[in-house]
């Protein structure tokens, strides 16, 4: 059977389908990159957004008019409304997050002990989806209840795998396949809250032993962490980035600069504490770049709330970011709060603080020029007699892109940042 894998949002859902393709792989079925040429397809659907809804639904529609007959719908979107997604054209089956760990053995229906039984190769997922970096879900669910999010309903309780289940995982996928797939270089960890990994273990441990772990029983090239949340972490934390191998990169979601925003978010932060926790994080580490999430237009929130958050942002100096036009989510508190900020006023606002964190994206990267960075080349593209345009991460997450004579893809190499472009920083091999 040829199978179409494709997905809408978080991490967590790339570390999901990639986790389907190496099932399809070890049961003898084919991945395609188009699904025209497809049997059967899979969504791993959206609900963050109004807009990463839409999108979740345009893309089943668009796979149904490829001419695929049976695809499968799951993911947030298709949680929340599975009604909505089972009539839409194509869908034979909808997956709620519940079971949709089990959805390759139950839609082939065979044991899941099939797939336990022997350490699942890597398998890279064809065209949109080809990913040099290996995303492994290590914790599913959140207990928090921000009260703009609907994940937590859609996902449910938090709960951890085990350390042993995440290295093996991390094992599979940075060995070469059968079929020539090259091994990962790059290994991002992942989950709905990353950093409550090991609070529902028994007994119950920290995501730093996890990384601890992860370090000392794989040679995995470059770890990275996705997303944290700054009442996680404490300065004891940063202590694991002695090892050179971990990613000089931490996402740390703000989402207001605003303390009376925060306590309407059900935040469990302050914008003293995370103040803290940035001087801490760039005491420890070295030129860390530092990233964040910024809701623009939440309920209530005044023009003086607003302006606190422009300030905060600006005085933070984040290497980057993104900003979110407040979307209402039904069945979240905050669509039910009284004051919704009129559409125009949070694109508004969207827009100035997008500038803002572009001007300290763009002084973090200064900082960088003439240097000579380790990249990891995403993609290669043929250019002629010129050889490779290659794009690809610092392991600081800048966006770097280089001429080269040979294609290096899925390689590391040094990079003498030069310049910039559009998305990021020219370079030049320094081999």
């Amino acid at each position: 059977m040829k199978v179409y894998l494709d997905t809408v949002g978080c991490r967590l859902n790339q570390a999901e389908i990639e986790y389907y393709a190496r099932q399809f792989h070890a049961a003898g079925h084919t991945l395609v990159a188009d699904p025209q040429e497809a049997d059967l397809a899979v969504v791993n659907t959206c609900a963050v957004t109004s807009a990463a809804a839409a999108d979740s639904r345009k893309k089943i529609r668009h796979i149904s008019r490829a001419g695929v007959d049976e695809i499968i719908a799951t993911g947030c979107w298709s949680t929340l409304r599975p009604e909505d997604a089972a009539r839409l054209p194509g869908v034979r089956r909808v997956v709620p997050n519940a079971e949709k760990d089990r959805l390759v053995p139950d839609l082939l229906q065979i044991s899941e002990e099939v797939f336990d039984r022997e350490m699942l190769e890597r398998e890279l997922i064809p065209g949109a989806r080809l990913r040099t970096r290996a995303f492994i879900k290590v914790q599913d669910g959140c207990n928090n209840r921000c009260t703009f999010c609907i994940t937590t309903v859609a996902r449910g309780e938090g709960r951890s795998r085990t350390i042993a289940a995440v290295l093996e995982d991390i094992q599979a996928v940075l060995q070469p396949g059968e079929h020539g797939e090259e091994a990962a270089q790059e290994v991002v960890i992942t989950g709905v809250h990353l950093g409550s990994w090991g609070q529902d273990l028994e007994p119950q441990t920290h995501l730093k032993e996890l990384v601890t772990a992860i370090l000392r029983e794989t040679d995995v090239p470059r770890l990275r962490l996705s997303s944290l949340e700054p009442w996680d972490l404490d300065e004891s934390f940063f202590s694991l980035w002695s090892d050179p191998r971990l990613c000089r990169h931490l996402h740390l979601p703000l989402q207001s600069g605003s303390a009376a925003t925060l306590r309407r978010m059900a935040r469990k932060t302050t914008p003293e504490s995370f103040s803290r926790l940035l001087q801490q994080a760039r005491a420890a580490i070295p030129d860390v770049a530092i990233t964040t999430d910024i809701i623009t237009g939440f309920p209530g929130e005044t023009d003086e709330e607003f302006e606190e958050t422009l300030e905060y942002v600006r005085a933070a100096q984040f290497a980057g970011g993104h900003v979110f036009t407040y979307s209402a989510r039904s069945g979240t508190a905050a669509a039910r709060m009284p004051n919704q900020v009129p559409y125009p006023v949070r694109k508004e606002r969207n827009a100035r603080l997008r500038a803002v964190l572009a001007e300290s994206a763009r002084a973090y990267q200064e900082k960088h020029l003439g240097q000579v960075l380790p990249v990891l080349w995403e993609s290669a593209t043929a250019l002629g007699p010129e050889g490779w345009v290659l794009n690809g991460l610092t392991d600081s997450y800048i966006k770097v892109r280089a001429v080269a004579p040979q294609r290096l893809w899925n390689q590391i190499t040094p990079v003498r940042l030069t310049g910039w472009f559009e998305e990021g920083m020219q370079g030049q091999l320094a081999l």
